[in-house]
């Protein structure tokens, strides 16, 4: 299962999205396909987003959890 959510897009748009993913631990045979500029690049520290105040940590986890999906059907 591909663990990236492209929401049903063809590759050829997706594919200039700039997405990654390091040291993430991926079970089940579950995958990451990184795209964009310099997809086979290492992340980069100017590439990631600043800190934010503890306050935010309610609103920035709102969606945070476990995904209940099914092979063969979208997420």
């Amino acid at each position: 299962m591909q663990v990236t959510k492209r929401v049903e897009t063809a590759q050829t748009i997706w594919k200039g999205w700039n997405w990654r993913s390091e040291g993430d631990l991926l079970l089940n045979g579950a995958f990451f396909t990184p795209s964009g500029a310099g997809a086979s690049a290492s992340y980069s520290r100017a590439s990631s987003l600043g800190a934010k105040s503890s306050s935010m940590v309610g609103t920035i986890t709102s969606g945070a959890g476990a995904l209940s999906c099914r092979g063969g059907s979208a997420c």
